[in-house]
Protein backbone atom coordinates (compact mmCIF):
# COMPACT_ATOMS: atom_id res chain seq x y z
CA UNK A 1 0.00 0.00 0.00
CA UNK A 2 2.80 2.43 0.82
CA UNK A 3 5.18 1.56 -2.02
CA UNK A 4 8.17 2.17 0.23
CA UNK A 5 10.21 -0.39 2.11
CA UNK A 6 11.09 2.18 4.78
CA UNK A 7 7.50 3.34 5.33
CA UNK A 8 6.16 -0.22 5.26
CA UNK A 9 8.70 -1.39 7.84
CA UNK A 10 7.75 1.48 10.14
CA UNK A 11 4.04 0.70 9.85
CA UNK A 12 4.76 -3.00 10.36
CA UNK A 13 6.34 -2.18 13.72
CA UNK A 14 3.31 -0.08 14.65
CA UNK A 15 1.01 -2.94 13.62
CA UNK A 16 2.83 -5.52 15.72
CA UNK A 17 2.89 -3.21 18.73
CA UNK A 18 -0.83 -2.48 18.39
CA UNK A 19 -1.57 -6.21 18.02
CA UNK A 20 0.47 -7.05 21.12
CA UNK A 21 -1.25 -4.36 23.16
CA UNK A 22 -4.67 -5.44 21.88
CA UNK A 23 -4.16 -9.18 22.30
CA UNK A 24 -5.95 -9.41 25.70
CA UNK A 25 -9.08 -8.04 24.01
CA UNK A 26 -8.96 -10.40 21.02
CA UNK A 27 -12.20 -12.42 21.23
CA UNK A 28 -11.57 -14.85 18.38
CA UNK A 29 -14.65 -13.85 16.37
CA UNK A 30 -12.37 -13.64 13.32
CA UNK A 31 -9.14 -15.47 12.50
CA UNK A 32 -5.86 -14.04 13.80
CA UNK A 33 -4.90 -13.40 10.15
CA UNK A 34 -8.01 -11.30 9.53
CA UNK A 35 -7.52 -9.45 12.83
CA UNK A 36 -3.90 -8.60 11.98
CA UNK A 37 -4.77 -7.45 8.46
CA UNK A 38 -7.48 -5.19 9.87
CA UNK A 39 -4.86 -3.51 12.07
CA UNK A 40 -2.28 -3.32 9.28
CA UNK A 41 -4.75 -1.94 6.73
CA UNK A 42 -5.98 0.76 9.10
CA UNK A 43 -2.42 1.72 10.02
CA UNK A 44 -1.53 2.07 6.32
CA UNK A 45 -4.63 4.18 5.64
CA UNK A 46 -3.76 6.39 8.61
CA UNK A 47 -0.17 6.77 7.40
CA UNK A 48 -1.33 7.87 3.94
CA UNK A 49 -3.95 10.22 5.36
CA UNK A 50 -1.47 11.77 7.80
CA UNK A 51 1.09 12.34 5.06
CA UNK A 52 3.72 10.18 6.70
CA UNK A 53 5.10 9.11 3.35
CA UNK A 54 8.55 10.67 3.53
CA UNK A 55 9.63 12.76 0.56
CA UNK A 56 12.92 11.56 -0.83
CA UNK A 57 15.75 14.01 -1.33
CA UNK A 58 16.28 14.46 -5.06
CA UNK A 59 19.89 13.49 -5.82
CA UNK A 60 22.15 15.82 -7.76
CA UNK A 61 23.97 13.87 -10.49
CA UNK A 62 27.72 14.42 -10.91
CA UNK A 63 27.13 15.21 -14.60
CA UNK A 64 24.78 17.45 -16.56
CA UNK A 65 21.82 15.24 -17.54
CA UNK A 66 19.79 16.00 -20.67
CA UNK A 67 16.24 17.35 -20.25
CA UNK A 68 13.81 14.55 -19.33
CA UNK A 69 10.71 13.66 -21.32
CA UNK A 70 8.56 14.23 -18.22
CA UNK A 71 8.60 13.93 -14.45
CA UNK A 72 7.70 10.69 -12.69
CA UNK A 73 4.85 11.14 -10.18
CA UNK A 74 5.87 8.38 -7.73
CA UNK A 75 9.47 9.03 -6.71
CA UNK A 76 9.09 7.25 -3.34
CA UNK A 77 8.54 3.81 -4.90
CA UNK A 78 11.09 1.22 -3.81
CA UNK A 79 11.64 -2.38 -4.99
CA UNK A 80 11.16 -5.58 -3.05
CA UNK A 81 14.47 -7.36 -3.61
CA UNK A 82 15.05 -11.14 -3.57
CA UNK A 83 18.02 -13.25 -4.57
CA UNK A 84 15.96 -15.94 -6.33
CA UNK A 85 13.30 -16.07 -8.99
CA UNK A 86 9.79 -15.89 -7.53
CA UNK A 87 9.19 -19.28 -9.11
CA UNK A 88 11.27 -20.69 -6.23
CA UNK A 89 9.43 -18.82 -3.51
CA UNK A 90 6.17 -19.48 -1.71
CA UNK A 91 5.74 -15.86 -0.60
CA UNK A 92 2.88 -14.19 -2.44
CA UNK A 93 4.42 -10.73 -2.06
CA UNK A 94 7.28 -11.69 -4.37
CA UNK A 95 4.79 -12.14 -7.22
CA UNK A 96 3.68 -8.49 -7.13
CA UNK A 97 5.26 -6.65 -10.03
CA UNK A 98 6.79 -3.22 -9.72
CA UNK A 99 4.47 -1.82 -12.38
CA UNK A 100 1.52 -2.96 -10.29
CA UNK A 101 2.93 -1.38 -7.11
CA UNK A 102 3.55 1.88 -8.98
CA UNK A 103 0.01 1.89 -10.38
CA UNK A 104 -1.38 1.35 -6.88
CA UNK A 105 0.12 4.64 -5.73
CA UNK A 106 -2.10 6.47 -8.22
CA UNK A 107 -5.27 5.11 -6.58
CA UNK A 108 -7.25 6.60 -3.69
CA UNK A 109 -6.15 4.79 -0.50
CA UNK A 110 -9.34 2.76 0.07
CA UNK A 111 -9.28 1.52 -3.53
CA UNK A 112 -5.69 0.41 -2.96
CA UNK A 113 -6.68 -1.42 0.22
CA UNK A 114 -9.61 -3.21 -1.44
CA UNK A 115 -7.57 -4.28 -4.48
CA UNK A 116 -4.76 -5.69 -2.34
CA UNK A 117 -7.03 -7.42 0.14
CA UNK A 118 -9.08 -9.17 -2.56
CA UNK A 119 -6.81 -9.63 -5.59
CA UNK A 120 -3.50 -10.20 -3.79
CA UNK A 121 -4.33 -11.54 -0.33
CA UNK A 122 -7.42 -13.51 -1.33
CA UNK A 123 -9.99 -12.10 1.10
CA UNK A 124 -13.60 -12.37 -0.03
CA UNK A 125 -15.82 -9.38 -0.75
CA UNK A 126 -17.65 -9.91 2.55
CA UNK A 127 -14.43 -10.30 4.55
CA UNK A 128 -12.99 -7.15 2.99
CA UNK A 129 -16.13 -5.18 3.77
CA UNK A 130 -15.87 -6.29 7.39
CA UNK A 131 -12.18 -5.40 7.54
CA UNK A 132 -12.94 -1.87 6.30
CA UNK A 133 -16.15 -1.47 8.35
CA UNK A 134 -18.12 -1.08 5.13
CA UNK A 135 -20.79 -2.85 3.11
CA UNK A 136 -20.24 -5.26 0.23
CA UNK A 137 -21.81 -2.94 -2.36
CA UNK A 138 -19.42 0.01 -1.72
CA UNK A 139 -16.46 -2.39 -1.59
CA UNK A 140 -17.48 -3.96 -4.91
CA UNK A 141 -17.59 -0.49 -6.46
CA UNK A 142 -14.15 0.36 -5.08
CA UNK A 143 -12.77 -2.90 -6.47
CA UNK A 144 -14.19 -2.33 -9.96
CA UNK A 145 -12.78 1.20 -10.15
CA UNK A 146 -9.40 0.11 -8.81
CA UNK A 147 -9.09 -2.78 -11.27
CA UNK A 148 -9.98 -0.52 -14.19
CA UNK A 149 -7.43 2.13 -13.21
CA UNK A 150 -4.59 -0.32 -12.60
CA UNK A 151 -5.33 -2.12 -15.86
CA UNK A 152 -5.23 1.18 -17.75
CA UNK A 153 -1.97 2.25 -16.10
CA UNK A 154 0.03 -0.96 -15.94
CA UNK A 155 -1.60 -2.99 -18.72
CA UNK A 156 -1.19 -6.73 -19.21
CA UNK A 157 1.54 -7.16 -21.84
CA UNK A 158 2.70 -10.59 -22.88
CA UNK A 159 5.80 -11.49 -20.88
CA UNK A 160 8.67 -13.82 -21.80
CA UNK A 161 9.24 -17.07 -19.94
CA UNK A 162 11.48 -16.97 -16.87
CA UNK A 163 14.40 -18.40 -18.82
CA UNK A 164 13.93 -15.92 -21.68
CA UNK A 165 13.73 -13.06 -19.19
CA UNK A 166 17.08 -14.05 -17.72
CA UNK A 167 18.64 -14.26 -21.21
CA UNK A 168 17.44 -10.74 -22.09
CA UNK A 169 18.55 -9.45 -18.68
CA UNK A 170 22.02 -10.97 -19.07
CA UNK A 171 22.42 -9.33 -22.49
CA UNK A 172 21.33 -6.03 -20.97
CA UNK A 173 23.84 -6.39 -18.11
CA UNK A 174 26.75 -7.05 -20.46
CA UNK A 175 25.92 -4.06 -22.64
CA UNK A 176 25.22 -1.75 -19.70
CA UNK A 177 28.39 -2.66 -17.79
CA UNK A 178 30.51 -2.36 -20.94
CA UNK A 179 29.12 1.10 -21.78
CA UNK A 180 27.68 -0.31 -25.02
CA UNK A 181 24.86 2.16 -25.60
CA UNK A 182 23.89 0.67 -28.95
CA UNK A 183 23.71 -2.74 -27.35
CA UNK A 184 21.35 -1.43 -24.64
CA UNK A 185 19.17 0.42 -27.14
CA UNK A 186 18.89 -2.66 -29.36
CA UNK A 187 17.11 -4.45 -26.50
CA UNK A 188 14.56 -1.70 -25.90
CA UNK A 189 11.03 -1.61 -27.25
CA UNK A 190 9.93 1.43 -29.26
CA UNK A 191 8.14 2.95 -26.25
CA UNK A 192 10.72 2.07 -23.61
CA UNK A 193 11.39 4.40 -20.68
CA UNK A 194 14.04 4.99 -18.02
CA UNK A 195 13.28 6.29 -14.51
CA UNK A 196 15.55 6.97 -11.51
CA UNK A 197 13.66 7.22 -8.20
CA UNK A 198 13.95 9.29 -6.07
CA UNK A 199 14.91 11.64 -8.92
CA UNK A 200 11.71 12.67 -10.77
CA UNK A 201 13.23 12.48 -14.26
CA UNK A 202 11.67 10.10 -16.77
CA UNK A 203 13.17 9.48 -20.22
CA UNK A 204 11.07 7.94 -23.00
CA UNK A 205 12.25 6.50 -26.31
CA UNK A 206 15.61 5.49 -27.72
CA UNK A 207 16.83 9.02 -28.38
CA UNK A 208 16.16 10.33 -24.86
CA UNK A 209 17.46 7.21 -23.12
CA UNK A 210 20.56 7.14 -25.33
CA UNK A 211 21.29 10.81 -24.56
CA UNK A 212 21.07 10.13 -20.82
CA UNK A 213 23.32 7.06 -21.03
CA UNK A 214 25.86 9.02 -23.08
CA UNK A 215 26.00 11.79 -20.46
CA UNK A 216 26.36 9.25 -17.64
CA UNK A 217 29.08 7.27 -19.40
CA UNK A 218 30.95 10.44 -20.35
CA UNK A 219 31.27 11.36 -16.67
CA UNK A 220 32.77 8.06 -15.50
CA UNK A 221 34.63 6.98 -18.64
CA UNK A 222 38.29 6.01 -18.02
CA UNK A 223 37.95 6.40 -14.23
CA UNK A 224 35.02 4.29 -13.01
CA UNK A 225 33.55 0.98 -14.08
CA UNK A 226 30.30 -0.79 -13.26
CA UNK A 227 29.56 -4.28 -12.01
CA UNK A 228 26.03 -5.76 -12.14
CA UNK A 229 25.03 -8.70 -9.92
CA UNK A 230 21.77 -10.50 -10.86
CA UNK A 231 18.83 -10.48 -8.46
CA UNK A 232 15.02 -10.31 -8.64
CA UNK A 233 12.93 -7.23 -7.88
CA UNK A 234 9.14 -7.55 -7.62
CA UNK A 235 9.03 -10.71 -9.75
CA UNK A 236 11.28 -9.31 -12.48
CA UNK A 237 15.00 -9.61 -13.26
CA UNK A 238 17.20 -6.89 -11.83
CA UNK A 239 20.72 -6.11 -10.73
CA UNK A 240 22.64 -4.80 -7.75
CA UNK A 241 24.93 -2.13 -9.16
CA UNK A 242 28.44 -1.44 -7.85
CA UNK A 243 30.81 1.22 -9.11
CA UNK A 244 34.60 1.26 -8.81
CA UNK A 245 36.27 4.35 -7.42
CA UNK A 246 39.18 5.60 -5.31
CA UNK A 247 37.86 3.69 -2.28
CA UNK A 248 37.20 0.46 -4.18
CA UNK A 249 33.83 -0.93 -5.21
CA UNK A 250 30.86 0.91 -3.73
CA UNK A 251 27.08 0.18 -3.92
CA UNK A 252 25.43 2.29 -6.64
CA UNK A 253 21.76 1.34 -6.41
CA UNK A 254 19.57 -1.25 -8.08
CA UNK A 255 18.33 -1.67 -11.64
CA UNK A 256 14.91 -3.26 -12.20
CA UNK A 257 13.80 -4.25 -15.69
CA UNK A 258 10.29 -4.44 -17.07
CA UNK A 259 10.39 -7.10 -19.78
CA UNK A 260 7.80 -7.85 -22.45
CA UNK A 261 7.76 -10.27 -25.37
CA UNK A 262 9.76 -7.99 -27.69
CA UNK A 263 12.37 -6.73 -25.24
CA UNK A 264 12.95 -4.27 -22.42
CA UNK A 265 9.96 -1.98 -21.88
CA UNK A 266 11.29 -0.13 -18.85
CA UNK A 267 14.45 0.49 -16.84
CA UNK A 268 14.17 1.71 -13.27
CA UNK A 269 17.44 2.73 -11.63
CA UNK A 270 16.82 3.01 -7.89
CA UNK A 271 19.57 5.37 -6.83
CA UNK A 272 19.06 5.21 -3.07
CA UNK A 273 18.33 1.49 -2.56
CA UNK A 274 20.83 -1.33 -2.04
CA UNK A 275 20.51 -5.07 -2.61
CA UNK A 276 19.66 -5.65 1.06
CA UNK A 277 16.63 -3.34 0.69
CA UNK A 278 18.20 -0.49 2.66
Amino acid sequence: MLGSVEDADEVLQETLLAAWQGLPGFEGRASVRTWLYRIATNRCLNAIRDGKRRPRTTPTPPFDPPPPSEHHPATWIQPYVTAESPAHSQERREHIELAFITALQMLPPRQTAVLLLIDVLGFSLAETAELLDSGTTPVKGLLQRARATVEARSGSPERPSRSDQRVIADRFARSFANDDIEGVLSLLTDRAWLAMPPAPHLYRGHEKIGAFLEASIGWRRDSRTLSLTPLWTNAAPGFAVHMSGPGGWQPAGIIALELVADGVAGITRFLGVQADGS
